[in-house]
């Protein structure tokens, strides 16, 4: 029986020690330029579109949270987001990789940038917009919890094709899995969602997509 309890006292004890080293992991903003080759093919192109699911404007990522970029980085790697080739491309890197690219790209560009005033949200939407208030911040840039994105200047065919993935949760090719954002994206119908992509598409915000070296 002691056997037993110390076994799961071990257990316990490295599971923890495991997750206080998950969360130590400091991303270095020179080191993540260095790995970021993978990136820039797309997220370095001004303008670039995808075509998978269906043509879209990737989206910009300098100048987002860096919280939020691991976060999403590590959802591909783990299956909760099923884009085949952002799955393919994060299952390739470790953790410091992750923390290395988001610190890059938070501060990419994004050195003295002045945080847009709130947003007037439009009446046809009110009630829909002021729950994303909550999580995306009053302004949809400068968000209470970093791990949640920035989404004020966005693409707003890419935030179209994204709140779409929510819909379809992740048992699809495309779907992505968050709880919160699942159920918010179900109460959005075809027209509502396209609305709040376009709206949020034009607000001023701190995102940029910034040409790498290899394309200038």
């Amino acid at each position: 029986m002691k056997t037993k309890a110390s076994l799961l006292l071990l257990a316990l004890a490295s599971f923890f020690f495991s997750a206080a080293q998950a969360q130590e992991v400091k991303g270095d903003a020179k080191a993540g330029e260095k790995k970021n080759a993978m990136c820039i093919g797309c997220h370095g192109i001004v303008g670039y579109q995808a075509s998978f699911p269906q043509v879209y404007h990737v989206p910009m990522i300098s100048g987002q949270n860096a919280k939020y970029i691991a976060s999403a980085l590590d959802s591909y790697r783990k299956g909760d987001r099923k884009h085949p080739t952002m799955r393919a491309i994060a299952g390739s890197l470790s953790d410091q990789d992750i923390a290395d690219l988001a610190a890059y790209y938070a501060d990419h560009g994004h050195a003295g940038a002045t945080a847009p005033p709130p947003a007037e949200l439009p009446a046809a939407l009110k009630d829909k917009l002021a729950v994303c208030v909550a999580c995306h911040g009053a302004n949809f840039s400068t968000t209470p919890d970093p791990a949640n994105p920035r989404l004020a200047g966005q693409h707003a065919d890419y935030l179209t094709l994204t709140l779409k993935s929510y819909q379809a949760d992740a048992g699809h090719l495309v779907g992505r899995s968050n709880p919160t954002m699942n159920a918010m994206a179900k109460t959005l119908s075809e027209t509502e969602l396209r609305q709040v992509a376009e709206f949020l598409s034009t607000l001023p915000g701190e995102l940029k997509t910034l040409p790498q070296s290899h394309f200038r």
